[in-house]
């Protein structure tokens, strides 16, 4: 039975890093393009259209995280803070890997958004980044950390909804870490 139970905190553990891969992944995917394509826009350089993509990652990142924890009821302040809690480590290295990936990959940041080569290396790049988020997502959470606050506030949520008491008296200590 033991081992059994260790099996099924593995599987929770890895189905909790990948759902927050998977949602870094996709406000960083949004970054990219959306800041892509507004600093072609612009006419803005390489750099400054990194900057602004990294920021607009960020920005979604954040505001995914943001949504779910507003609609439980949570104030916009104890929500940032978990959100901020949640999402940043993992924000951070994906967005370093995607970038580095885009840097090494001859000609992708030069590419134009019309570009298969742009669209190919974005692919790769976020592919790679997921590759590598994923551990560390996964690492934060064996610690208690990360994704893991997001979901032990869902969790205690979850409980004080069932005995129809209101979330806002039953949100831990791990909204102050």
């Amino acid at each position: 039975m033991h081992a059994h139970a260790h099996s099924d905190a593995h599987g929770s553990m890895n189905r909790l890093a990948l759902a927050a891969t998977l949602h870094c992944l996709t406000g960083c995917g949004i970054g990219e393009v959306l800041g892509g394509v507004i600093g072609t826009w612009l006419g803005w350089s390489t750099v400054a259209s990194i900057a602004l993509a990294v920021a607009v990652a960020f920005l979604f990142g954040y505001g995914l995280g943001l949504r779910p924890l507003l609609g439980r009821g949570l104030g916009l302040g104890q929500a940032l803070r978990l959100a901020l809690a949640a999402d940043t480590v993992s924000i951070i290295v994906m967005e370093i890997i995607d970038n580095a990936m885009m840097l090494v990959i001859p000609g992708a940041m030069d590419a134009g958004l019309t570009s298969p080569l742009f669209w190919g290396s974005l692919a790769v790049a976020l592919g790679v980044a997921f590759l590598v988020t994923f551990p560390v997502n996964r690492w934060l959470i064996s610690r208690g950390q990360g994704h893991a606050v997001v979901h032990a506030f869902h969790a205690e949520a979850t409980a004080a909804d069932r005995r129809g008491q209101s979330t806002h008296d039953h949100v831990g200590h791990e909204a102050h870490h």
